[in-house]
Formats: structure tokens, C-alpha cells, sequence
């Protein structure tokens, strides 16, 4: 039987269920950045693939069907904007190590399940990566939004922090 994962929001503890089992609980005022990885332009919420979150000395995954990058993005959108601590990035320039990463497998597209690891496993290789933001989805939108208009330019959108 497959597992389930998900996450949910209790007070200011992000706490992440297998089964409806407590597996793990974050302190959310904690988050130093979020990473959105996104497929495609990452414009609707169902091209979210993952989200990738340091906190102290570990940096968690959470893939699409854990609900973070959506349910928990979602839910608190006050709370991340005040923060400023969401990026958002494509997937395909963001690699992580074989283990982590989403393939093919011999019936159908796998994926690694919510994993904590070490920060300085994947910090090297975060640090490369080109990220977008810090912008909310709400600030993504309305970016998306200036830059569709007749004779915007990206300097003239750019956001105010």
C-alpha cells in the first residue's frame, strides 16, 4: 500500500503526517528560504513539483503530493510575504543529488518521499542554483500580470522590497 504524506499548519508549527502519523514538526518562524521548484512557467499551482526548505542546520523536501508547496504556501500567504523568504525556481536548473531526484522507474514516474538532510549536503549545490524571488505567488501573479502588458520591460516591474 502506497503511503500517504501531508502537511498542515498547527499554530506556527508546520508538521509533516505519513499516514496520518506525525512524522516531523517545524517551527516555521525558523525558515531562513523556501524554494518552489516548478515545472514548466510555474504559473498554475499544479506545476509546483517540490519544495525545499532550510531551516538551522537541515534543508527538507517536500515533493508536490505532501501539500507543502501548495496547501501550506497557500494557506499563510500573510505569513511569507511578511518573511520574504520564498524562491521559486525550475526544475530543470534545479538538480539535486540521484537519490532525490524524481525518474523513471519501471512502472511509472517515482518520486523521493519528505526527506530531511543535511544542509551542508546540498548547500554547495543549492547556492548555484538561480533562483527567482523572494516573491509570495501573489507577487509572482501580479509580476506575470506588469510584464504581460503592452511595452512593460522587467526594470520597470521589478519589485519594491
Amino acid at each position: 500500500m502506497k503511503s500517504s504524506w501531508r502537511t498542515a499548519w498547527q499554530g506556527q508549527d508546520i508538521v509533516v503526517f505519513r499516514n496520518e502519523a506525525e512524522v516531523d514538526r517545524l517551527h516555521a518562524p525558523d525558515i531562513e528560504r523556501v524554494v518552489l521548484v516548478h515545472r514548466g512557467s510555474g504559473d498554475s499551482p499544479g506545476d509546483l513539483v517540490q519544495g525545499v526548505v532550510e531551516i538551522g542546520d537541515a534543508c527538507l523536501i517536500f515533493p508536490a503530493d505532501t501539500g507543502f508547496a501548495g496547501r501550506v504556501n497557500f494557506e499563510r500567504q500573510a505569513f511569507w510575504a511578511e518573511k520574504g523568504c520564498v524562491f521559486w525556481i525550475n526544475e530543470a536548473r534545479a538538480p539535486l543529488p540521484l537519490r532525490l531526484r524524481r525518474g523513471r522507474w519501471f512502472f511509472g514516474l517515482t518520486h523521493p518521499v519528505f526527506t530531511r538532510v543535511p544542509r551542508t549536503e546540498l548547500a554547495a549545490l543549492i547556492e548555484r542554483w538561480p533562483v527567482q524571488g523572494p516573491q509570495t505567488w501573489e507577487q509572482r501573479k501580479w509580476r506575470r500580470i506588469e510584464l504581460g502588458r503592452p511595452f512593460a520591460t522587467a526594470e520597470e516591474t521589478r519589485l519594491r522590497a
